[in-house]
């Protein structure tokens, strides 16, 4: 993950949205018993801890081969490689 993104991610003030889910009642019991051992102030900043690092490590897995392939790809096809930082600056 790129510096900026992870700026923008660890921004306390970034927007919220409410989801219901549903999670067996022993998972909750031990999220609840867990988080303050860990340091979280309730379940849910563990729950959304837990996804946010699945999901950065999911990201990093399938993101980062991709635009390395694509980036090669673009260079075998005789891109200008100033081009190329251009378009990787300019979509960050």
């Amino acid at each position: 993950m790129k510096a900026n993104e992870l700026k923008k991610r660890l921004r306390k003030d970034r927007p919220m949205v409410s989801i219901s889910m549903r999670i067996p009642e022993d998972v909750i019991d031990d999220l609840k018993r867990v988080a303050p051992q860990l340091g979280f102030s309730g379940y849910q900043p563990l729950i959304r801890a837990y996804i946010g690092q699945g999901l950065r490590e999911d990201l990093a897995r399938l993101e980062s081969p991709a635009l390395q392939s694509f980036v090669e790809n673009l260079r075998q096809r005789g891109v200008d490689e100033d081009v190329i930082s251009q378009a990787l600056t300019d979509s960050n």
